[in-house]
């Protein structure tokens, strides 16, 4: 089965989504599992794993929502405050939704050594006991946190989204692919191939722009850890549907059909524990 291992739901509100600037107008409106259905259809996509956008227990209520009246959405990666003291109660609760497979919080937005508390990390160390994974959502100067979190919590399933947001636009590599390849050393840490058309430049990205990136995950983690992702709705700033697919279908044309299938799918499915 083909799975999207990375997309998003919203109704839009102004307030609760002000990270929504104007340069980003395109994305000021709903979007919803009948938006997406068409898309995902046109590419032999059968499945999706819906991914927060807000930090909140009503966004992971909503998204669960989704999920048991859309069978195409295979799993919820939802949102808990992973610092709270009832935290256990919270994930105890949650975990009875068969969809929920994984928690998110969006650390990009938070200091750079966010990931490497303490209280950060007991609360991501206690999703495993409840059978969640946890997102990385990172910039590249928060890479280091992330290193941290890792060690600290060896035996925890871990996927970075987004390639943790290379800085594509500017041409820049490193120190970004040195702290990938650390990360890649420990053997539970995945990698979504997601969001990269946006942190390319939104009106003239060209595939050769994104390719030494690809590069490098595919050289770091291998094709037993990386999953294709689309990040809709947010690619529409510089891509549709269809124009993120076949940018990562073709650079896997290199790849076996084992491979491919691994990566359009069965990885997103193991590691997500998906029911496909």
């Amino acid at each position: 089965m083909q799975i999207d291992a990375h997309q998003h739901f919203w109704h839009y509100d102004p307030v609760r989504d002000g990270w929504i600037t104007e340069e980003m107008a395109v994305l000021k409106r709903d979007f919803l599992p009948d938006d997406l259905r068409p898309l995902i259809e046109a590419q032999g996509v059968e499945g999706t794993v819906a991914v927060q956008a807000d930090q909140s227990e009503d966004e992971t209520d909503f998204l669960l929502q989704l999920a048991a009246s859309h069978p195409f959405i295979k799993g919820v990666v939802g949102w808990v405050d992973l610092r709270a003291p009832m935290l256990g109660k919270r994930l105890e609760h949650f975990s009875r939704f068969e969809h929920l497979c994984g928690v998110r919080h969006i650390a990009q937005a938070e200091a750079d050594d966010f990931l490497a508390r303490d209280d950060v990390v007991r609360g991501i160390g206690l999703l495993s006991d409840f059978g969640l994974t946890y997102d990385i959502l990172v910039y590249p100067q928060q890479l280091l946190a992330a290193l941290s979190l890792v060690e600290k919590l060896p035996d925890s399933p871990f996927v970075v989204d987004h390639l943790a947001k290379p800085l594509i636009r500017q041409g820049k590599t490193e120190p970004w692919a040195t702290h990938m390849r650390e990360l890649a050393q420990h053997q539970k840490v995945c990698c979504k191939v997601s969001g990269l058309v946006t942190e390319a430049d939104w009106r003239r990205w060209r595939p050769e722009d994104i390719r030494p990136y690809l590069d490098l995950a595919f050289e770091a983690f291998g094709p037993d850890r990386l999953m294709f992702g689309s990040d809709w709705p947010v690619c529409t700033l510089a891509a549709s549907y269809r124009e993120v697919w076949e940018l990562l279908d073709g650079y896997a044309s290199q790849f076996s059909a084992s491979e491919r299938g691994k990566l359009f799918g069965g990885n997103a499915a193991r590691f997500y524990g998906l029911a496909v």
